[in-house]
């Protein structure tokens, strides 16, 4: 499908096909608050034409030869890697976020198929001991079966990456549900995997809503595993609807990171890392950094320098040369923002910088932000303790290192967390105790293509990435088998 056509079908069966409702809706440019286009919007008859097609082409993906899976993989990778141009400015245009950060998404997302093409082909099985000379246990795997996947707005190429290159190396069969919000650079994803040579039925793609198609998929007795990124809220349903037939469920639910500034810490870097991790995507990633928790008798000092960055922002159009930070995605966001800065400063929290929609010097309409910076925040202000996913940085002093990590555990999220601090022992120490999936001491990423990746607590379970990330889509077979010994000569 060419992603400048301004209608984008579902994917079923190796085709572009139509929703058998004929239900369509705008595609919305954030920048601008224009529609760019329309996408289908699945029901419940496209989901079980999604599943049939899925089902048809499982025997023959599961049994095909690692290496024919991995080959298909690494072409679809170069030619994203050709189009990547082409790419970034659609998921830019439907997205928001500058087209340097969608080209790096896209990338990475290249990198991920390009890994798990490489892991598939080490898939093997052990031989383990016995307590009988004659009997033989051997372990092995196959593939989960038909698997379904819900992916996100915020980084829809990343994470379809994320979900579909392990499953696709291990063997299973997908139905995918992308965001209706950002189906475009999905859609020409497909069709670089498409034109590799993946087979009709081994990739579906049904954009809907996840009250119906994301509903539907996770109590579907067809679907043997179901793995999203998703709101607490709707992985709860999700795990409540999947119950039927207990299929395996992944979930990457988000959270509200703590960002811990100990008082020995490289004080401006630990700045410059907290504005990028608080505003990068403008906010709007699980693992952002909400919650600044400083030493007493560092703050003034981080605040300066925190506040003196974010200043400088200025959101733009991310299609537009030499832009950092672009718009939110929609309205919805800038609410929730305004919500967080407005509940903090009700609390005595002092407002420093930005948090009040744009309009001067950005496209009438589009939905724009200014990147908020909070101190003096009380820990039960709503920007302390929910996920804002939007661009408030709120910041909160602690006097001793077991108080700051008391607060740093004290909420019932813990997909990832940071710690600034000269001291690498102190801040081993300190992390081993912080209850999150991802720890990052002196750097504001905890993503890494070859560990894994997820949750503690209500941040979800499972984990994509890494190894981790591929046996949760195989299933453990042991086979138990008595062998004849040799008749041996005598002597």
């Amino acid at each position: 499908m060419d992603i400048t056509d301004s209608t984008r079908p579902l994917f079923i069966g190796g085709q572009w096909v139509a929703p058998q409702g004929g239900t369509y809706r705008p595609v919305i440019d954030p920048a601008t608050g224009q529609a760019i286009g329309r996408t289908a919007i699945a029901d419940g008859v496209d989901v079980e034409r999604a599943v049939a097609a899925a089902h048809a082409a499982f025997p023959a993906w599961s049994r095909a030869m690692p290496d024919a899976r991995a080959a298909i993989m690494r072409r679809a990778a170069d030619l994203i890697e050709q189009r990547v141009d082409h790419i970034a400015t659609a998921l830019t245009r439907e997205q928001g976020k500058p087209v340097p950060d969608s080209r790096k998404e896209i990338l990475f997302g290249a990198e991920v198929l390009r890994y798990y093409a490489e892991e598939g082909r080490r898939m093997g099985g052990t031989l383990r001991p016995s307590v009988r000379p004659d009997i033989r246990s051997i372990v092995s795997s196959g593939p989960v079966g038909v698997v379904a996947a819900i992916v996100p707005w915020n980084y829809p190429v990343d994470l379809y990456a994320w979900k579909i290159a392990p499953a696709l190396a291990a063997g299973c069969t997908m139905v995918v549900k992308p965001p209706p919000e950002t189906p475009f650079a999905i859609a020409a994803v497909i069709d670089c995997l498409t034109e590799a040579g993946l087979p009709a039925g081994v990739l579906n793609d049904i954009p809907g809503d996840g009250p119906d198609v994301g509903a539907a998929l996770s109590a579907h007795p067809g679907i043997s595993l179901i793995s999203a990124t998703a709101s607490v809220p709707a992985g709860q349903a999700i795990m409540r609807a999947a119950a039927g037939n207990l299929k395996r469920v992944a979930l990457e639910l988000g959270g509200q990171c703590p960002f811990v500034v100990l008082d020995d810490a490289d004080i401006e870097d630990a700045a410059a890392a907290a504005a990028r991790r608080s505003f990068s995507n403008m906010g709007q990633i699980c693992i952002a950094v909400n919650r600044i928790l400083v030493a007493r008798s560092v703050q003034d000092r981080f605040v300066e320098a925190l506040v003196a960055i974010t200043s400088a922002i200025r959101p733009g159009p991310g299609i537009e040369p030499g832009v950092t930070y672009g718009p939110v995605m929609n309205d919805s966001v800038r609410e929730r923002a305004d919500l967080h800065v407005r509940d903090a400063v009700d609390r005595g929290a002092r407002l420093l910088c930005g948090g009040h929609a744009l309009h001067d010097g950005v496209p009438e309409g589009g939905f724009y932000y200014s990147p908020a910076v909070l101190t003096d925040v009380p820990a039960d202000a709503l920007a302390m303790t929910h996920e804002t996913f939007g661009p408030v940085a709120a910041i909160h002093a602690f006097d001793t290192d077991a108080q700051a990590l008391s607060l740093a555990n004290a909420l019932p999220f813990g997909l990832a967390a940071y710690v600034y601090s000269r001291d690498l022992e102190r801040a081993w120490g300190l992390a081993d105790h912080i209850e999150a999936g991802g720890i990052g001491i002196n750097v504001n990423d905890v993503s890494e293509l070859q560990a894994p990746f997820g949750g503690w607590k209500m941040s979800g379970h499972g984990r994509e990435l890494g190894p981790e990330g591929l046996a949760l889509y195989r299933e453990s077979r042991h086979i138990r088998m008595r062998v004849r010994p040799p008749v041996l000569p005598p002597g």
